[in-house]
């Protein structure tokens, strides 16, 4: 028996570092603040043992499945490369050489998830603090289009709700929680006030509020379904409060046109910090696709949907983004690195995907990809199997530690292979 004390887990955005894990060799016996999300991911990697690599579903060498890899990328035109928020930084990093190499399009999951608002910070920018700031300061908290209830279980004890600071010794007494969104969530079971705006309003609403921020004593006509009276009161909650901070989700920036009310939302954040302190902040969903996207942005200078077929980067939302690609049929081959996120592709993307060549890097626990790869690699798992990076939600990077051997090689040993493959093909050529 091992036991291994401040693990980070990298199931959500929050990446909670304070996890206790034993294990008997190689298989987790035991765990100690690990959430409804992160439990079953956990226990799930004891059972599951599938071969190293696939090809066209049986089982094969890991060489031979790279050099088949290498070649149906040396085959390819337009390919893509797509995922990679369920990977690391080396991980993440290999993609990249990859892409720059094969002159791929690469793209995170993020296209399929907060892009929107990623568009809109690059417009406005932002206006934000790390989770520690937020657990230790903020006396009015608002989840906005959210429900980390469901999707960040840890959310209130470690960063929003109930931390106790020299600010706030009482914690939640001491905060007052908003609830804003279409219906109610699990989240508005802790919520102290719930604020239901009609779907699709979200916009209209933040406009309201920017006018009474600027001047309380208008009277904006706006239908979004609140009633004035409570915006009127929302307004100087926000105004009057010491420190607030907006955590907003997909509710908001998966709106149509959801990029110009994450734009306004931001620009309502701008305005509150005339009169106060107040900051917001994404609930990023996957454990590191803030990883990728850093990764991206620090070796091309965009964070998702970079073309690099013509030797420099070039960024352009819906026409490098994956669903667009494939709903156009522009790719002929794919690689993912992580197959989780298809189910969140259109039925149009995904009746084209598998018309495609594709190679596929999935961790030992993870369900069958939606469409049959060509060439499949199992994974280690960055954090339990090898070391790493994650970066929180807040784009603070947090260390990962191997903690037990694996019998698999890490995204960047296949990436890397993959790649080296590919040189020894153009060399033997030349």
């Amino acid at each position: 028996m091992q036991t291994f004390h401040d693990v980070a887990c990298t199931v959500c955005g929050c990446v909670c570092d304070d996890l206790t894990l034993t294990f008997d060799g190689d298989r987790l016996t035991g765990d100690e603040r690990a959430c409804e999300l992160a439990r079953p991911w956990l226990y799930s990697l004891n059972e599951a043992r599938p071969p190293v690599a696939r090809l066209q579903g049986a089982e094969a060498t890991l060489e031979k499945a790279i050099g088949e890899a290498a070649t149906l990328l040396k085959g390819s035109r337009a390919p893509l490369i797509y995922g990679l928020s369920r990977s690391s930084t080396p991980g993440q990093r290999a993609a990249v050489s990859l892409a720059d190499q094969i002159g791929a399009i690469i793209d995170t999951t993020a296209s399929k998830g907060h892009g929107p608002s990623i568009m809109a910070i690059q417009e406005i920018g932002e206006s934000t603090s790390t989770l520690g700031e937020v657990a230790r300061r903020s006396d009015l908290v608002i989840f906005w289009g959210a429900d980390p209830a469901q999707t960040h279980p840890r959310h209130f004890e470690r960063y929003s709700i109930e931390p106790t600071s020299d600010l706030l010794p009482h914690g939640k007494e001491d905060r007052h929680v908003i609830v804003i969104d279409v219906h109610k969530t699990q989240t508005a079971a802790v919520a102290d006030e719930v604020i239901l705006v009609q779907e699709g309003r979200d916009f209209e609403m933040i406009a309201a509020l920017r006018m009474l921020v600027r001047d309380p004593d208008c009277s904006p006509v706006v239908d979004c379904g609140v009633p004035l009276e409570q915006l009127r009161s929302l307004a100087k909650r926000m105004t009057e409060c010491r420190y607030g901070a907006v955590f907003f989700g997909l509710g908001i920036a998966s709106l149509h046109l959801g990029h110009l009310a994450v734009e306004a939302l931001l620009e309502l954040t701008a305005d509150l910090n005339e009169k106060t302190r107040f900051i917001a902040r994404r609930l990023r969903v996957s454990g590191d696709v803030s990883g990728a996207d850093s990764v991206l942005c620090w070796q091309t200078g965009f964070p998702f949907g970079v073309d690099l077929s013509r030797g420099v980067p070039r960024f352009n939302p819906g026409e490098f983004t994956t669903e667009d690609l494939l709903e156009r049929g522009e790719i002929d081959a794919c690689l993912l690195v992580g197959s989780w996120n298809l189910p969140h592709l259109s039925k149009k993307a995904l009746a084209f995907l598998q018309t495609l060549p594709l190679i596929v890097l999935d961790p030992p626990n993870a369900l069958p990809p939606l469409v049959a790869p060509a060439v499949q690699f199992t994974t280690a798992v960055y954090g339990i199997h090898a070391p790493g990076t994650a970066y929180r939600m807040d784009e603070v990077p947090i260390p990962l530690r191997k903690l037990v051997d694996s019998p698999y090689p890490t995204d960047d040993d296949v990436l890397h292979a993959i790649a080296a493959n590919l040189k020894g093909m153009a060399d033997a050529t030349a």
